[in-house]
Order: C-alpha cells, then structure tokens, then sequence
C-alpha cells in the first residue's frame, strides 16, 4: 500500500503557475503509474495527466495540454505537476493518485490540494 500527499496548491492569478508536488510513502514508488486529477465544484472529477513508470511516456487531457507538465522523481518518491498559462477554469481540487496494475484502475489517492486562479 502507498500513502499520498499533494502539496503546493494555493491562490494564483490568471496566467501564473503553481507546482503540485505528490510525495508517496513505501519504497515501491517506482513501480506505479501515476495521475493527476481534478474535480472542481459541481464536475465530475477528470483525469488531468498521467506518467509511466520511467517517466518516458505520459498522457495530457486536452485542456491542459501544452500548459501542464507531469514528471516523477523516482529518487525521491515523488510526482509532480507543473501547471502554467492558468485559467480561472484551472480552479479546483487537484489530486494525485497511484496505480499498481499499470493500466488498472487508480487504487490509491491522496487528500487534494486546493488550487484557485483567479481573473
């Protein structure tokens, strides 16, 4: 099993950037693939990116393409999301969320990190 914890979320103006950190408890970091998703207000929660084992191959909503950047650091148990050019439509609860099966479903999530961008 693995622990989650985002951080880095907070209030920034249309067109800045945040950096979402995930830090991930147990030394099998490495052999999950990992998300990022969003659920704003009144939404259905969406899959924002996601990134294989190496960090070789990742995948973007096409809301954020070209803005967002996902990456791990294996060394430090640790995924990331560098989100910039926001939008106040970016406004929401980000979490980060880990998959053992590779392919599976996401088993394990963290609690959310609230990020508000305002106009």
């Amino acid at each position: 099993q693995v622990q989650l914890v985002e951080s880095g979320g907070g209030l920034v103006q249309a067109g800045g950037s945040l950096r979402l950190s995930c830090a991930a408890s147990g030394r099998t970091f490495s052999s999950y693939r990992m998300g990022w998703f969003r659920q704003a207000p009144g939404k259905e929660r969406e899959l924002v990116a996601e990134i294989n084992l190496s960090g070789g191959s990742t995948y973007y909503a096409d809301s954020v393409k070209g803005r967002f950047t996902i990456s791990r650091d294996n060394a430090k148990n640790t995924a990331y999301l560098q989100m910039g050019s926001l939008k106040p439509e970016d406004t929401a609860v980000y979490y980060c969320a880990a998959d053992p099966a590779l392919g599976g479903p996401y088993d394990y999530w963290g609690q959310g990190t609230q990020v508000t961008v305002s106009s």
